[in-house]
């Protein structure tokens, strides 16, 4: 596509403002062989062009082949990249920006995006040396141009100073997006590396954000998190005078109906002219926000044989593992940021009178708390907050202080009522969020004396004036069921057990169906624990010719019999932690194991369960023998029954029971958390609407249809 003949043809005029042709020009010298020095006019004439061409894929494709391989000479992707961050430095002046200088910015960002994708994705090499970004810096017109720097850290320093420092406008909103936009594109260079970070990995765009100031990490961290907060909105009118000079179409009109399928270049994001919604629109700033803050908190860059090791600046993945054989990481400033952030109510220094190090992000938590309470059925907020509540202490304690904890427990209890629809890896994420605040006593409390009036999406029954510690204990354990059916995932089982052993000494009037429930809990699991031991009998008792195979199946049935004794003994534990500790403010878990008494039965004598269960049968005997007392004419009632054990409830005095050491679980993130959460955030931005070449993605297992298209020709 090199010579003239082969470039795209005039189209449509673009503009009243353009001469007939110039934008159809223009790309050709773009895409063509000969190079533009950095300080010709044909920069400023081809970002300046109001572009609304339209070309088909094919030609598009056919475009994009003829810029990367002419650009090995050209070295026109580092020009434009330069020319873009030179029209951000505009856009940041103290003086008026013109809406000339918006668009310039606008399609540098978008022009750099499409041609950078595409040998993203089709790159050969891991170094991503068909970048070309070693410009020649001698060259006439990059006078201005630090000789010190890069060009990659160039760029992303001018990329991230402006959405940190720039205040999203009705005038700056088209830009911010077009910016998030390429910041995503310019981050996918991990998607083509393996799911473990390694030293030979180069990255050389998102290594150099990690290299910014720390002014200019906490700006960045800081709007980001406002622009999930505030949720700007994108003005849906496409009459805005930064589109062209007199108001008409322009560049971000090239894809103004859903149904077009003849663009100038493949829009790899989502277009926010699309939407008929205007929740969709207004959320779209956020939620590019949100996805770009994912990649850099998670990213991790491996310490390389050859680099010392600077010991306050790195971490290693697991503390349990010999030093010598852990990978080390340098420290994320995206993360640490996170971390650090604090409430705008409070002084720069901390509660402990210590100054902090550096920039602080500042925001107010009540508004971030608010806001992550209305986007939690995404599953990007849900990500989010678990960054949050585990790495960030200030807005933990800020959570934990809470009064209406509903805000952020409703929605999560809810979607865990849904588990059937939501990914396994969402479950995982909102049951570490519910351990890690249940590994607090105060939490623990509280949730059991906050009551919801209704429970509109639990559809089993009816439930009304609950209390929110009932809800989660019912969800909980409909959660376990479930994934005894589904999943059969023990990480799963592990978590929701944890939770409701660590809420199980601060129970305080559990409902009559969350009572029913757990005791339900326990029988489900008994009978499965005796079928598996029934089982291991039968396999025991007879004789098999292949022996080895027998003791293969021996061994998987012993293990899983082995899971579901510990799973048994957590929840008599749980049980016993609300008689021992509880009893008195709990009737409706007496009743609840009077009425089902016969559940336990069989493993009174048992050696694993019985000391377990000799507490139950401590209060099973007090309340059975009250009853025998009591002198009754006619059967006993539901009522009748809950109405002795309340009386003997407040004469309680635990006689007899004996005292076990609580139990408590806390959250600990596996060894290499990076080789799960890099990959699960990268899944999220896809799962959004930004595709890449399925070819090209090694950071987990993609299934490739042989329909397939070319990377660059699939809408991103």
């Amino acid at each position: 596509m090199g010579a003239a003949p082969s470039t795209p043809r005039l189209g449509e005029p673009a503009a009243a403002a353009a001469a007939p042709g110039a934008a159809e020009r223009m790309f050709a010298a773009l895409v063509g062989a000969e190079a533009y020095p950095a300080s010709s006019e044909f920069w400023t004439q081809l970002l300046d062009l109001p572009l609304t061409l339209h070309w088909p894929r094919g030609r598009v494709l056919q475009a994009c082949h003829a810029f990367a391989q002419n650009n090995y000479q050209t070295k026109h992707l580092a020009k434009i990249l330069i020319h873009l961050v030179w029209c951000l430095q505009d856009c940041t002046s103290d003086s008026p920006v013109s809406y000339g200088s918006y668009r310039k910015a606008i399609n540098a960002a978008y022009i750099s995006s499409i041609f950078l994708k595409f040998i993203i994705e089709n790159a050969k090499a891991d170094n991503w040396q068909e970048l070309c970004l070693d410009i020649n810096k001698n060259e006439k017109g990059m006078e201005t141009f630090p000789s010190d720097q890069s060009v990659e850290y160039f760029l992303m320093k001018g990329v991230l100073n402006y959405i940190g420092s720039v205040d999203v406008s009705p005038e700056s909103c088209y830009l911010h997006h077009e910016l998030l936009n390429l910041m995503l594109v310019l981050m996918s260079t991990q998607l083509c590396s393996g799911p473990s970070p390694e030293p030979k990995d180069v990255h050389p765009f998102i290594d150099a954000a990690m290299h910014q100031d720390s002014s200019i990490v906490a700006l960045v961290v800081q709007k980001l998190l406002l622009n999930f907060v505030k949720r700007p909105q994108i003005p849906l009118n496409g009459s805005h005078p930064i589109f062209s000079d007199d108001g008409g179409p322009g560049v971000l009109q090239r894809v103004g109906s859903a149904a077009a399928n003849l663009v100038l270049l493949p829009y790899y994001t989502f277009n926010y002219l699309v939407s008929a919604s205007a929740e969709g629109a207004t959320s779209q700033l956020a939620d590019n926000s949100l996805v770009v803050l994912l990649i850099l908190i998670h990213y991790r860059k491996c310490i390389s044989t050859n680099e010392s090791i600077p010991t306050d600046s790195i971490y290693m993945s697991d503390s349990n593992t010999n030093v010598k054989d852990a990978p080390a990481f340098h420290e994320n400033p995206y993360c640490r940021a996170l971390n650090n952030a604090n409430d705008i109510q409070f002084d720069r220094a901390d509660v402990e009178g210590n100054a902090q190090n550096g920039p602080i992000v500042r925001l107010s938590f009540a508004s971030l708390f608010d806001a992550l309470g209305t986007c939690l059925k995404d599953e990007s907020s849900v990500l989010l907050l678990y960054s949050l509540v585990h790495g960030n202490c200030n807005f933990q304690e800020y959570v934990l202080v809470r009064t209406d904890l509903d805000t952020l427990l409703m929605p999560i209890l809810e979607m865990l009522y849904n588990a059937s629809r939501k990914t396994s890896n969402q479950i995982y994420m909102l049951l570490i969020i519910l351990l890690i605040l249940s590994q607090d006593s105060t939490f623990n409390a509280c949730v059991h004396k906050l009551v919801v009036p209704t429970v509109p999406w639990y559809q089993e029954r009816l439930m009304h004036q609950t209390s929110l510690g009932s809800l989660m204990v019912v969800i909980l354990i409909r959660t376990i069921k479930y994934n005894l059916s589904k999943l059969r995932d023990v990480y799963l089982h592990t978590n929701c057990l944890a939770i409701l052993a660590n809420m199980g000494p601060h129970v305080h009037r559990l409902s009559a169906y969350a009572s029913q429930r757990l005791v339900s809990l326990f029988d489900m699991l008994s009978r499965k624990y005796a079928k598996l031991a029934e089982l291991k009998n039968d396999k025991a008792l007879k004789v098999i010719s292949d022996q080895m195979e027998t003791d293969l199946i021996s061994d998987d049935m012993s293990t899983e019999l082995h899971i579901y004794t510990d799973f048994l003994r957590i929840v008599l534990e749980i049980i016993n932690a609300i008689l021992t500790y509880a009893l008195p403010r709990n009737p409706e878990v007496v009743y609840a194991i009077l009425h089902r008494q016969e559940v336990f039965e069989p493993f009174k004598n048992h050696p694993r369960f019985n000391e377990l269960l000799e507490n139950i049968y401590t209060v099973l005997d007090f309340f059975n023998s009250r009853m025998d007392m009591q002198q009754l004419d006619g059967e006993w009632s539901v009522d009748k029954v809950l109405e002795l054990i309340n009386k003997h409830c407040r004469s309680w005095r635990g006689e007899g029971m004996k005292m076990f050491t609580q139990l408590r679980f806390t959250y600990e993130q596996e060894s290499h958390p990076e080789e799960f959460f890099i990959p699960y955030a990268w899944r999220l931005i896809l799962s959004r609407g930004f595709s890449f070449n399925p070819g090209a993605i090694n950071l987990f297992p993609v299934e490739i249809h042989v329909d397939d298209t070319p990377s660059s020709v699939q809408k991103v």
